[in-house]
């Protein structure tokens, strides 16, 4: 469980990083034109359906499961 907590903990901090470096890079930017950039990256994308599948998996399949 704490691996898992580590990986969602990487991946979020690693989505902040790169939402920050984009924005230093061009202080006008909007949202959108900020996730077309970020999307660009292949390690990005693949830390972004970790982290959605982390959270579907811990909050959305874990409650089926238990029964």
């Amino acid at each position: 469980m704490i691996f898992s907590e580590l990986m969602f903990g990487a991946c979020a901090v690693a989505l902040v990083v790169a939402t920050w470096w984009l924005h230093r890079m061009d202080a006008e930017a909007t949202i959108t034109a900020l996730f077309d950039q970020i999307m660009t990256s292949r390690a990005a994308r693949i830390a972004i359906i970790v982290m959605w599948w982390w959270i579907g998996w811990h909050f959305l399949a874990g409650q089926t499961v238990d029964v």
